[in-house]
């Protein structure tokens, strides 16, 4: 049977048994008792102990005798300030019949900060630069395949250099010296815990920091743009800082040295903080002028401190700020929640859970910082918080933009109200101009109607009364009426249509008997009601005027009558004769002569008609239709 590998011998130095003199003893023992197991039956095999010496050489140095370590292999416990190289050596048989056919591998979990893996004296996998600045795999399991070509047919022998920090070197206990427990194995059977820790420890964060990167510039650009919405602006500052800080996670080669990195990841944090409580400041909508000196002035005091400390009180000075900088967000946090709960905010509880998860996710972090753990709980935990971060900013975009879109609809309500407003503004500015151009027409018209009145009508009734001549007192009393016609016309005085019917009977049946013709009027049975215009009025009675006047002058009719009635909301006059009709030769001509066409226009400037029915022999019909809405309406 061939050889067995130190790996497979039982972990040694659990706390509780033994004192630290007997370790390596008890640890030949357990090895002893449990028997050299082959790696022939093809699984895989915890390694749990090593034997470690701390030299700064290229090689395992053979004289050094060292001492069995326990792996987990953690410098802040095992070797406290020390910073520099440590070499681990162990054995393994080589393969038997069933498992030569197999490619094996090396898994190790975490190794921190670096390391090169010789197996029997030939470099095998180097993680990167063993010197500053060094390659930082802290976050990086490493799985390095076995070539069958080196392993030798009995014992084989792995060296595994790992260079690392010192606890107080660094800001974090994740990141000082430390090498996990080693697993030996088929390749086939390591290849997948690998993914699995590589999906969990580094493509997990790197895709939720790629988003809070993509999602905080975009805030941060809506926060800038929209001055009242500033708390976005904070929020997506916070998102970009987390993804610079976690940034870590891929990119392993800077081209700056450890203390640096260090001193830079720390002297992010007062900035990440200052976003922080802004943010939860200006989302519950207060300011505070204290705040906003103090949180600026404390991210030039941390990197001061941290510089007056040195890089040997690295970690007890980043300790100290660590838990500073905590009570300061979770005030914030519990500022925020009481404003939104006395608010009755309906985002609330949602919010209150999304902090609560990220404040829980930070406490187990820290926990396991301080105490040195690193389980799937404390993974989860680091994870936890990024996502939260991007719930939350989700939450905030979708806030954000369903207040835009109220806002759209305000705006597009406001703007139909003052479209309305303003056509009503028109309207009113176009009636109040036509009111005015109205009045001073009206004042117009009064005006020419009184000089008519007082000049014209006085030298009219002077002639009436003075004139020897008939003919000519005849032609100054008809122009008298018309011009007391147009003066009322002019007057724009409204007309009561009872008192317009008795006027107009009163003149028609006068001039008739005057000319020696009978006359007939014809009143509607009821008493009219409604007002005329004073333009429908005067446009009336002319159109009267000059029917009568075609019956005197031209008809030789012995009889005339007038038909006054109301149907379908018009006010319909007919005059009719039993003249001789309208001659043939003006047959087609009547708007020709005979004031036809005088009659026919005035009735299409009140919306009526005039239409005349003649023949010879048969007399003239004489149809006035007149719309009294329109007659009425400037009453």
């Amino acid at each position: 049977m061939p050889r067995a590998a130190h790996p497979t011998c039982p972990p040694h130095g659990r706390r509780g048994g033994g004192r630290r003199a007997l370790w390596p003893l008890l640890w030949l023992l357990g090895c002893w008792a449990a028997g050299w197991a082959p790696l022939a039956a093809a699984q895989v095999t915890g390694v749990y102990a090593a034997r470690a010496v701390e030299a700064e050489s290229d090689t395992f140095p053979a004289g050094a005798a060292g001492r069995v370590v326990d792996l987990p292999d953690r410098w802040s416990r095992s070797r406290p300030g020390y910073s520099g190289t440590v070499w681990y050596r162990l054995h393994f048989a080589a393969p038997g019949p069933r498992g030569r056919g197999e490619l094996l591998a090396l898994y190790i979990e975490q190794v921190c900060t670096n390391l090169e893996v010789f197996l029997n004296g030939q470099l095998l996998h180097s993680g990167g630069r063993m010197t500053e600045p060094i390659t930082r795999n802290c976050n990086h399991p490493q799985l390095i395949p076995l070539p069958a070509g080196l392993i030798a047919a009995g014992d084989n022998t792995l060296d595994l250099r790992v260079v690392g920090s010192a606890l107080a070197q660094v800001a974090s206990t994740h990141r000082a010296g430390a090498l996990s427990a080693l697993q030996l194995g088929p390749l086939a059977q390591l290849e997948p815990i690998h993914a699995r820790r590589m999906a969990l420890d580094v493509a997990l964060p790197q895709a939720v920091s790629a988003t809070l990167a993509l999602m905080g510039g975009f805030m941060f650009v809506l926060g800038w743009i929209n001055r009242r919405d500033s708390h976005l602006a904070y929020f997506g500052a916070l998102s970009i800082g987390w993804a610079v800080v976690e940034a870590r996670l891929w990119l392993r080669d800077l081209p700056l040295d450890g203390a640096t990195v260090e001193f830079l990841l720390c002297a992010m944090l007062p900035l990440l903080t200052l976003a922080t409580v802004q943010f939860l400041l200006r989302h519950a909508r207060h300011r505070s002028r204290f705040v906003d000196v103090a949180l600026p002035l404390q991210c030039l005091l941390l990197p001061a401190s941290l510089l007056l400390a040195g890089p040997q009180r690295l970690y007890s000075m980043a300790s100290f700020w660590y838990l500073l900088l905590a009570l300061q967000a979770l005030a914030g946090a519990v500022f925020y929640l009481r404003r939104e709960y006395r608010r009755r905010a309906r985002t609330f509880w949602s919010m209150a859970a999304l902090l609560g998860l990220a404040a829980a996710a930070l406490a187990i972090e820290y926990a396991g910082q301080k105490l040195g753990l690193r389980s799937t709980l404390t993974q989860l935990a680091r994870i936890a918080t990024p996502v939260a971060m991007v719930l939350v900013g989700l939450r905030l975009l979708q806030q954000h933009g369903r207040a835009r879109q109220e806002a759209e609809d305000v705006r597009a309500e406001l703007e139909a109200r003052v479209r309305e407003a303003t056509e009503e503004i028109e309207r009113n500015f176009t009636q109040l101009a036509e009111l005015r151009v109205e009045k001073v027409t009206e004042r117009e018209r009064k005006r020419i109607a009184a000089d008519l009145h007082d000049d014209l009508g006085a030298k009219l009734l002077t002639i009436v009364h003075t004139s020897e001549s008939e003919r000519i007192s005849s032609l100054a009393r008809e122009a008298l009426e018309e011009m007391r016609l147009s003066v009322r016309g002019l007057t724009g005085k409204a007309v009561q249509l009872s008192d317009a019917l008795g006027d107009w009977r009163v003149e028609f049946v006068s001039r008739l008997s005057q000319a020696g013709i009978e006359a007939d009027w014809s009143a509607p049975a009821e008493e009219p009601t409604q007002t005329l215009s004073a333009r429908a009025f005067v446009q009336t009675t002319r159109i009267l005027r000059e029917a009568v006047s075609n019956v005197i002058k031209h008809s030789s009719a012995t009889h005339c009558s007038l038909l006054c009635s109301f149907a379908d909301g018009d006010l319909q006059l007919v005059v009719r004769d039993n003249g001789q009709g309208i001659p043939l030769e003006l047959d087609g001509r009547l708007d020709r002569g005979h004031g036809m066409a005088s009659m026919k226009h005035r009735a299409r400037q009140l919306s009526g008609q005039c239409l005349v029915e003649s023949g010879p022999g048969y007399g003239t019909v004489i149809r006035l239709t007149l719309p009294l809405d329109r007659a009425t309406a400037a009453a």
